[in-house]
């Protein structure tokens, strides 16, 4: 099946092939994902997150409008909270980005988050491909929340924006150590609430960053202060950006993070893969519940366990004991 990248309308009809759960679908994506891959892979793709209430989607709207304004076309996957309770998630990022929203040189999509690790939904990687291949040369992912598991979104652009709130102390104890070291910027949002609680957050999370070793050598991640609300600092975050990417391209880190990130999404789908078939191998699924049962009341190692399912399901070799 073929789909007219060059609308809003087919773009959102080819994502939402891609997010299907049903198996036709999935066959159909990957082939059209794969005809349509040599228009892929030249978008600056910017992952961003941030702490509850740090204003991430008012953020997104007014860099992107700026963006859209400068000429760019923007496409922001916008990943929203799932209910674990119903199922349900919000999905209420079109009504949070309301310039964004109507703007013709941008897309926007929500998509449920799900139980994918991360906040991340579990199609935002070929969600992204099609975003490239329907000429959107910069591609913004918003992620839910910041936490150890936040750091997946790292494995799928080529820059980490974290956003912080001005009331450094709070912040500096509820922020995970794991999305400081990933981080290619961080940036105290709402600065034009209190400029000088801003200044000072901004030294602290200096001071956190010196601590750290970097994750590039060509790269020092900087910290700036700005306003989504106002739009004051929004061009120094995209200069820097743009910084980022001249002097990973030049030394070539750029080519090899993006590399090393195609390389583990495969390894990623075969364990989903493999995950799903041992879920639904029939003898396994005969024994499972009865194996957890024994597990969970201390009469059977989870280890043993593992190994009996492993033997139902392959060869003798999979065991964990080996």
């Amino acid at each position: 099946m073929e789909f007219d990248l060059s609308t809003r309308r087919g773009l959102a009809r080819a994502i939402t092939r891609v997010e299907s759960l049903r198996a036709d679908h999935q066959a159909e994506a990957r082939a059209f994902l794969t005809s349509v891959m040599e228009k892929t892979g030249t978008s600056q793709r910017i992952g961003i997150t941030g702490v509850p209430g740090v204003g991430k989607s008012t953020f997104i709207d007014a860099f992107g409008t700026m963006l859209t304004e400068m000429g760019h076309r923007v496409a922001v996957l916008a990943v929203d909270p799932t209910s674990q309770r119903s199922g349900g998630s919000i999905l209420g990022d079109k009504t949070r980005m309301a310039r964004l929203s109507v703007d013709d040189q941008a897309f926007v999509r929500p998509s449920p988050a799900g139980d994918t690790l991360g906040g991340v939904a579990r199609k935002t990687r070929e969600s992204l491909l099609l975003c490239e291949a329907a000429g959107y040369d910069i591609i913004l992912v918003e992620t839910v929340g910041v936490g150890q598991s936040e750091t997946v979104v790292a494995g799928m652009v080529d820059f980490f924006l974290v956003l912080m709130l001005p009331n450094a102390g709070d912040d500096l104890q509820g922020i995970k150590k794991g999305v400081l070291e990933v981080a290619d910027m961080i940036a105290v949002n709402k600065a034009d609430i209190d400029e000088s609680a801003a200044k000072r957050a901004q030294r602290h999370y200096q001071n956190a960053l010196h601590i750290l070793e970097p994750a590039s050598e060509d790269w020092s991640p900087p910290v700036v202060t700005c306003s989504g609300a106002t739009g004051k600092g929004l061009e120094d975050v995209w200069e820097k950006i743009k910084l980022h990417r001249k002097k990973t391209t030049e030394s070539g880190s750029r080519d090899d993070r993006r590399a090393a990130q195609q390389i583990e999404w495969m390894n990623e789908l075969i364990q989903d893969g493999l995950m799903a078939a041992f879920r639904a191998h029939p003898e396994v699924r005969s024994q499972l519940e009865a194996l957890k049962k024994e597990v969970a009341n201390g009469t059977l190692p989870a280890s043993a366990a593992a190994d009996q399912l492993l033997d139902i399901f392959g060869p003798s070799d999979a065991k964990l004991s080996n």
